[in-house]
């Protein structure tokens, strides 16, 4: 039967794939299957290819030569250059964030939903949580585009947090840290918000790199 496809299809399946990489449901390193994602996804093969193609372009996939496509496994390089990347957008987000009122509430509902996290023992959901408050930060800019190259950055940063050998070890920590940082944004210390983020992607840098192999 022909897949009959919408307009944007491409851009559908290139948007899901991110959200499973974001999820920490596609591990680097493992090869995608045109035949067993088309019928999830609802696209053909050829739209298919060209989410892939999307995909690769953001250094998120890599095609190797007569064997396939494959999720990217991330360089100590590549990793560094994301948290520099981070440091420039979120903080910058956050200290010209508006406090009055402060626009809390996607980054407190994310602290929320990793607790959660945390009380049923569910780390891979602790850490999307994270995800989310990150994302809810730079969503403070209102600037689409940020949000779209926020989206690329937080799924390349999952990719580089599944090389941690325990989970727990590497998210518990910032539960903490982004409700702290939440309540400091909360009550309208935008600046002080930003210099313990800033403390924070500091650390992460050095806790995802020292799980390096």
């Amino acid at each position: 039967m022909t897949t009959v496809e919408k307009p944007g299809s491409a851009a559908r399946a290139v948007e899901q794939l991110r959200s499973s990489m974001i999820n920490g449901e596609l591990a680097p390193g493992t090869r995608l299957s045109e035949s067993s994602l088309t019928g999830p996804l609802g696209v053909s093969r050829n739209t298919l290819r060209e989410a892939f193609s999307t995909l690769v372009e953001e250094g998120l996939l890599v095609r190797r030569p007569h064997r396939g496509v494959f999720v990217a496994t991330l360089s100590s390089a590549q990793i560094a250059d994301i948290y520099r990347v981070r440091v420039l957008l979120e903080c910058s987000a956050l200290e010209q964030a508006p406090t009055d009122p402060p626009r809390a509430a996607g980054m407190r509902a994310a602290v929320d939903e990793a607790r959660r996290g945390v009380a049923a023992g569910d780390w891979r959901a602790v850490g999307t949580a994270n995800m989310h408050f990150h994302e809810q930060i730079v969503a403070l800019a209102g600037s689409p585009r940020l949000d779209g190259w926020m989206r690329q950055l937080t799924a390349e940063l999952r990719l580089a947090f599944a090389a941690a050998p325990n989970i727990e070890a590497l998210h518990r920590p910032f539960v903490a840290m982004n409700d702290e940082i939440a309540t400091t944004y909360e009550d309208g210390q935008a600046r002080e918000a930003a210099a313990l983020l800033r403390d924070y992607l500091l650390t992460s840098e050095r806790v995802v790199l020292g799980h390096l192999p």
